[in-house]
């Protein structure tokens, strides 16, 4: 009986020391939490799954896309980039992964961060010959200007974005005027919203700018459309990029690559499990747009939407973790 009792106490502690050896092993970590809705939610999940899981001492500061990814190759810190923007300076993110300094997990958003013109599913499903670009224009009448009925409207954004920018171009590219529709000047982001908001409502026709993943896209079901012909690189950089270019030319809009970067220290202290976790870690556009709605009707907080994504999406993530990581997750919701 002594001896039975030895050996379990003894067992009991080698699941001791192995728990505080992971937990050693993984340490102090800090996450950055970019300055937008998703990748708040992202960093917050992230934390949860990593203290509560792994037994990580992790711990959320703020950041930006270039500061921290410069940060982190320059620096070291801080250990994780839940979503990192890497197309908006891929000098240093490759440089970092080139020297050392980085190393790249998942591409967290599996269908890339998408940028285009958008019109509402209800729409789209009542035309399924409008699919393009080309196609919107030759039916002003099912996108009406609310300020002049006889012409057909593209929503654009705010001054000051890239993408009302873009879209400029793309009107002037794809002969919007001359197919008798106006560019519409949103003024602001609430005013971008606030006009798809409305035709939503209204079942009405509306088609402009828009991006995702959003909260309102997952709030409104929208389509987006097809350009019709491939990206041009050197097009984009030359002309549709460009306020002031005078000859614009169609293009594809190319989607933005968002991916998780780590540190090649915490790569190599972290552990397998850690870095498995981080390497299978992705969700679609349409999961984090509805994620993101919900956090926004109810006024939720980065923490708040990570515990709602767990406890409604279990088989999603179970295939993220570990079976031991996933049990002390379900334990902590």
């Amino acid at each position: 009986m002594k001896e039975l009792f030895a050996s379990t106490c003894l067992a009991a502690a080698m699941l001791t020391f192995g728990n505080s050896a992971q937990a050693a092993d993984c340490g102090d970590v800090t996450i950055a939490s970019m300055n937008w809705q998703s990748a708040e939610v992202l960093a917050s999940l992230d934390k949860f799954i990593l203290t509560e899981g792994y037994g990580c001492n992790a711990e959320i500061i703020q950041g930006d896309t270039v500061p921290t990814i410069t940060s982190m190759t320059e620096k070291g810190q801080p250990d994780i980039a839940p979503e990192g923007w890497v197309d908006l300076l891929p000098d240093v993110v490759n440089a970092g992964v080139a020297n050392g300094k980085l190393v790249v997990a998942s591409t967290v958003l599996t269908d890339g961060a998408v940028q285009g013109w958008w019109m509402p599913k209800y729409l789209a499903d009542a035309h399924p010959d409008i699919k393009t670009i080309d196609d919107v224009l030759k039916h002003p009448e099912l996108f009406p200007d609310p300020e002049d009925i006889s012409k057909g409207a593209i929503h654009n954004g705010p001054q000051g974005w890239g993408g009302t920018v873009v879209t400029s171009q793309l009107y002037k590219a794809y002969g919007g005027e001359a197919a008798n529709f106006t560019l519409v000047d949103t003024g602001s982001a609430a005013g971008l919203d606030g006009s798809i908001a409305k035709a939503y409502e209204r079942k009405e026709g509306w088609v402009g700018y828009y991006w995702a993943p959003t909260a309102l896209l997952g709030k409104y079901e929208m389509v987006k459309l097809e350009h019709g012909v491939p990206y041009d690189a050197a097009e984009w950089k030359r002309c549709n990029t460009v306020a002031d270019c005078p000859d614009s030319k169609k293009n594809e809009w190319p989607k933005d690559t968002v991916q998780t970067l780590v540190t090649k220290p915490f790569s190599e202290r972290a552990g397998e499990d850690v870095m498995g976790y981080l390497n299978k870690r992705a969700w679609s556009n349409d999961t984090v747009n509805k994620l993101m709605a919900w956090m926004t009707d109810n006024q939720a907080s980065g923490d708040d939407g990570a515990k709602h994504f767990l406890e409604e999406n279990k088989a999603m993530w179970e295939e993220w973790v570990s079976p031991e990581a996933a049990e002390k997750i379900k334990a902590a919701l």
